[in-house]
């Protein structure tokens, strides 16, 4: 028996969910591409700037990118870090949440018969973030924004 929600209920679940595309070294060039043609703002940080030391060989890979129009996310996207991506296989969906307790509860929930491949953590850019794969093989990212303080 499927559960309908309406608008409302779902605002409260959750941000936002956004498309999150992983590249093979071509990030900046995609990223300034798919800008172009959004018309939305573009903000990338290389691996070089994150904080702590990049793998050799990634320095000038793009660590995190995003576009925004009208103050909101529109796409996000880095190059991987750990090897080839396989074309198909380079997204994929993020999930803002509203509160520590509801990352908690959709991580566990789309997790259910999936493989953790990042563990819920805290993360140097303020948030709790963690990734896993469904049982249905769909990669999902998961972030909390940690109010500032």
């Amino acid at each position: 028996m499927a559960v309908e929600l309406s608008d409302h209920d779902f605002e409260e679940l959750m941000k936002s969910l956004t498309t999150y595309l992983t590249f093979d070294g071509t990030c900046r060039e995609a990223m300034t591409f798919y800008a172009k043609c959004l018309g939305g703002d573009l903000l990338m940080m290389a691996a070089s700037e994150a904080p702590g030391k990049p793998m050799p060989g990634a320095e000038n890979k793009i660590m995190h990118a995003r576009i925004s129009k009208g103050g909101a996310v529109v796409l996000m996207a880095s190059d991987s870090m750990h090897g080839t991506v396989q074309a198909g296989y380079n997204f994929s969906i993020n999930i803002d949440c509203e509160s520590e307790a509801e990352i908690d509860s959709l991580f566990a929930a789309f997790g259910e018969g999936g493989k953790v491949t990042v563990p819920l953590a805290d993360a140097f850019w303020g948030a709790r973030f963690g990734m896993l794969i469904d049982q249905f093989g769909i990669q999902w990212m998961f972030n909390f924004e940690k109010p500032k303080a």
